[in-house]
């Protein structure tokens, strides 16, 4: 059976994306639209609806054009949303890079996206150079100014930013970068339609010209884009930004700007819960926790519900959906912890069975299947691998496991892809395997995910040794080559990988062996990262 929203279905206007978030901005005037928390430097609506005009006015001179791609690698500030949607209204597209990835994770995005551009903070000069080196980037820009870059503020122009004529349903705005449900990752193609689509979904989300937000979500990954960027400031909403977590620092801003709503990912939730400082704040104004980008277990919503006193929700989404496809409403009576709450408007849903395809009913378990306005336009330049996600009809297929109750709330209880959630963070386990394989010493190797109380799910490798080499050297190894969200937790030499008859990977047996052990082992997980 195909499950619905109970939600009445919404209009979603034919416009483009900087038109609908910006639409009220000259209206709101004076009112701080997006706040740098450690600073408390202030972007206005009046202000950033001007930036916008003139930064797009600049890059159109920069020779910028309509379809052409442009990157950001930076932490999360006020400016991110000026240099985000300057590019948007050229109907050119961003793409959006983690700023904790090495010069080379960059560089393979900024070739496989075919950036011209890239933008960036002084503090990541040295990797962005680097990377751009190696890719087509034809000038490195700079929040700020630092030797060998240009600076931002000179993009702003005093001429009209150009009249483009953008397509909404066909002409790419976003191309944030995801490993999908297996492999390497891919540019997801994000149509100004697809963004307007899922936030005009959003009526979940009563956010008003009264609501303050924390900006602790990363503004790159589209959890971060789509509910803090791109909807709150729809919403009329104050953002304070923070460029990187510190507890201390967030619980301060929390306090200080009387933060209404807080998006999160659950290690967050968990420290709400259980951290000893959130008792030295007065966090009397946040109404609303919403949780995201991995599982959040009933118990620790629960937990920190009555610890704040407000209500804590989940919701679901993809990269490939925009993100958000189901979510647990505001009113507290009508959210089920442990759940990732309803279908939104216009979304459909099935719950199918892996093997036979055949749809499944209420309280049946299978692959969750998901169809509506949100959905990608596809992967950039990867038509088998879009082919793979999405069928001829529409329906995306998530990877994950789950099913609907009674009530048409839905749960996740398992996942048929294989990326690992750190911290809410995709790890894609075949990118470490070929990394873990260029060791010297080490012949064979596999990666599986393993729970953590903390991080939520933690790589663990198996490698098959060669030479002489410990797992520490190993793990040190590839922490030197990827971001500190990759880097392998935990390791366990053994004699053999098993692997099908074909040569795939057999990560289920690994897992299922983890499992049977039952022993619990305590990883690293002190980056800093949330």
């Amino acid at each position: 059976m195909i499950f619905t929203s109970p939600y009445p279905s919404v209009e979603i206007p034919d416009v483009s994306l900087p038109s609908y978030v910006l639409r009220r901005a000259a209206a709101l005037g004076d009112k701080p639209a997006l706040v740098d928390g450690p600073s408390g430097r202030t972007v206005t609506y009046r202000q950033l609806l001007s930036a916008v005009g003139s930064v797009a006015a600049g890059l159109h001179q920069r020779g910028l054009k309509k379809g052409e791609v442009f990157a950001i690698y930076a932490p999360n500030i006020p400016e991110y949303a000026i240099a985000f949607h300057a590019v948007g209204r050229l109907g050119a597209v961003c793409t959006t890079a983690n700023p904790l990835y090495t010069a080379e994770e960059l560089a393979f995005q900024l070739n496989d996206s075919g950036a011209r551009f890239l933008l960036t903070i002084p503090q990541l000069l040295d990797k962005a150079q680097e990377a751009a080196a190696h890719s087509k980037v034809e000038e490195v820009f700079v929040f700020g100014e630092a030797a060998g870059a240009t600076p931002f503020a000179s993009l702003m122009s005093s001429e009209p930013a150009p009249e483009v004529a953008i397509n909404p349903a066909e002409d790419v705005v976003a191309m944030p970068y995801s490993s999908g449900t297996t492999g390497v990752p891919k540019g997801v193609m994000l149509t100004h339609r697809n963004l307007v689509a899922n936030l005009c979904q959003c009526v979940t989300e009563p956010m008003n010209e009264q609501d303050t937000l924390i900006g602790i979500l990363p503004l790159y990954h589209i959890y971060g884009m789509e509910l803090i960027l791109n909807l709150a400031v729809a919403s009329g909403s104050t953002v304070v930004t923070m460029p990187r977590f510190d507890m201390e620092q967030f619980l301060s801003l929390m306090q200080d700007y009387g933060v209404t709503r807080a998006y999160v990912a659950p290690p967050l939730v968990l420290a709400l819960a259980k951290h000893p400082l959130v008792d030295k704040y007065k966090l009397d104004k946040l109404k609303v926790v919403m949780s995201g980008a991995a599982p959040l277990s009933a118990a620790l919503a629960i937990a920190c519900a009555e610890r704040l006193g407000c209500n804590v929700k989940q919701g679901y989404g993809m990269t490939e959906t925009s993100p958000v496809t189901h979510i647990n409403p505001d009113e507290s009576e009508l959210i089920k912890q442990g759940s990732i709450g309803v279908p939104m408007p216009l979304t459909e849903v099935k719950v199918v069975d892996p093997e036979s395809g055949r749809e499944l009913g209420a309280g049946e378990t299978g692959e969750i299947c998901i169809r509506g306005p949100q959905v990608m336009k596809g992967y950039l330049n990867n038509p088998a691998a879009t082919a793979s996600m999405i069928e001829p009809d529409g329906w995306l297929h998530t990877g994950d496991l789950g099913y609907a109750d009674a009530d048409g709330y839905f749960y996740i209880v398992d996942r048929l892809k294989e990326l690992i959630k750190y911290k809410g963070f995709q790890v894609a386990p075949a990118e470490l395997e070929a990394i873990l394989l260029t060791h010297p010493a080490v012949a064979d190797a596999a990666v599986i995910p393993v729970a953590d109380e903390e991080a939520g799910e933690v790589p663990k490798a198996y490698v098959v040794l060669r030479g002489e080499a410990t797992p520490e050297q190993i793990m040190a190894y590839v922490a030197g080559r990827v971001s500190p969200q990759k880097r392998v937790r935990l390791l366990e030499v053994t004699d053999v990988i098993p692997k099908s008859s074909s040569g795939k990977i057999l990560r289920r047996v690994l897992r299922e062996q983890e499992r049977a052990r039952q022993q619990p082992q305590i990883a690293d997980t002190s980056d800093g990262i949330i």
